[in-house]
């Protein structure tokens, strides 16, 4: 069992409320140098805290499975922290840079989320900065237990996570791969189905086309006949249609996906030969791609670009879970309307009770669609035209939009999927003054909207 650092985590907390006492009443806004969210927006000048020292990993317990750690830690610290005592998260989502209270507030998932469900869903207590400067400890079954159910997608509309415990899982040093190739979506997704209910500890799949798609069985293993290396000049996705079985270390295979931000490194470049030599070992991940997306944003060189080329381009960077027994269906629309490729599945079910606000039944196992890249067309749209488009398809299918990204929803309709009246509730317990805007002014509105 790791050292524990309680005393340095009170001491944070002790500056915590001086500053906020000494900055008198007001809204807060979490000051923070990076963000795994991709929705453009205006900035307001209000109030900031500085939540950024909150990034430790306090404690890993291998003997009861659980782990705590500050809010804004890393999922690269607290991995690094969990692996030698045997154990990690039970849900790791795929890059490093994603914070574990990101992935709270917002809706984590990664290829163990058929056994464990989503990251929220493997959290045991919250400790949560409120707008009032209150700091409350939520549970399953304490006074607070409404603010537990009703944080994960929430996005700092409720409050800051300041300390999370959670459960981890015990691993191998090593995961055997095994990529199985389908033609044929409606077997596709019957076979996925199959898979969840064996053995495997990962599930996972990738489709490249209509008639070429994935399936990724992950299963822990004592011994390697030999590991690969996707950190540096090989590409892992590209090993997905080269390999049939494969090795690589639990480290690596963790963090597979985030040498290349899936496969999303080949819109900066980084997967020319030259280039990657160029970029280096070291500035090949997500922090690295992210960085240059966000500069690319502000500026809009490549929004230039392709309309000099004739072309309307519209970003769409989106997950969506999608009842499996739909998913053909809806990849045929995603293939036809949207036209992105590669696209990432990843199967999830919810172990129970559910969240308010990202509601999954937990009798049905969903499907996680990944698609992000910018759709170029030559006919004009209306802005959001095919973000709205899916929307539309996903609620048509009865399944539910992760709100990192752009989304587009009238108002009536976005609180008849995210949980009006607990939200409405919870604001009123939590959030009395509406100090922090609320979650469709949060994820939908951008500067200069107002609600419809």
């Amino acid at each position: 069992m790791s050292a524990r650092r309680p005393s340095r985590h009170w001491k944070k907390l002790e500056r915590l409320q001086a500053e906020l006492k000494a900055g008198g009443a007001g809204g807060l806004g979490l000051a923070k140098s990076t963000s795994n969210l991709f929705r453009d927006r205006g900035h307001g000048a209000r109030p900031r805290v500085d939540l950024s020292g909150f990034n430790e990993v306090l404690v890993v317990d291998a003997p009861t499975g659980t782990f705590e750690c500050e809010g804004m830690t890393t999922y690269a610290d607290l991995v690094d922290a969990a692996l030698p005592h045997g154990v990690m998260p039970c849900v790791v989502p795929q890059l490093k840079s994603i914070t574990v209270g990101g992935a709270v507030a917002g809706v984590g998932i990664e290829s163990s989320s058929f056994k464990y469900g989503l990251v929220h869903e493997t959290v045991l207590s919250l400790d949560i900065l409120l707008a009032d400067g209150r700091i409350v400890t939520c549970t399953r079954d304490n006074e607070h237990r409404d603010l537990f159910f009703g944080f994960a997608n929430s996005y700092g509309t409720l409050g800051y996570v300041l300390k999370v415990t959670g459960r981890t899982v015990p691993v191998k040093p090593y995961v055997q791969l095994e990529h199985i190739r389908h033609r044929d979506p409606v077997a596709y997704f019957a076979d996925l189905e199959r898979h969840c209910a064996g053995g495997a500890d990962f599930v996972d799949g990738t489709v490249f086309s209509g008639a070429e798609m994935y399936i990724t069985l992950g299963r822990f293993a004592g011994k390697a006949p030999y590991t690969s290396d996707y950190t540096f000049e090989n590409i892992y996705y590209r090993s997905i249609r080269e390999r049939e079985v494969d090795y690589l270390a639990t480290q690596d295979y963790i963090w597979r996906w985030d040498t290349d931000w899936f496969w999303c490194s080949k819109n900066v470049f980084a997967q020319n030969p030259l280039a990657r030599r160029l970029y280096g070992k070291r500035r090949l991940n997500s922090v690295t791609y992210a960085k240059i997306m966000r500069w690319n944003s502000r500026w809009g060189i490549t929004r230039m670009l392709t309309r000099l080329a004739g072309k309307h381009p519209e970003s769409v960077i989106q997950d969506v879970d999608i009842p499996v027994a739909r998913s053909a269906e809806f990849l045929q629309f995603l293939l036809c309307e949207i036209g992105i490729l590669p696209i990432w599945v990843c199967p999830v079910r919810s172990p129970g009770p559910v969240f308010p606000l990202y509601p999954l039944d937990p009798h049905t196992l969903y499907v996680n669609f990944g698609f992000w890249d910018v759709v170029r067309r030559r006919e004009p749209r209306p802005r959001g035209f095919y973000n709205r488009a899916v929307e539309r398809k996903v609620s048509e299918m009865r399944g539910i939009k992760s709100l990192y990204s752009d989304s587009y929803f009238p108002e009536s309709e976005f609180w008849s999927i995210y949980g009006e009246a607990a939200y409405t509730e919870l604001k009123k317990r939590y959030d009395p003054q509406a100090a922090f805007r609320n979650l469709y002014q949060k994820c939908v509105l951008r500067q200069g909207d107002t609600a419809k």
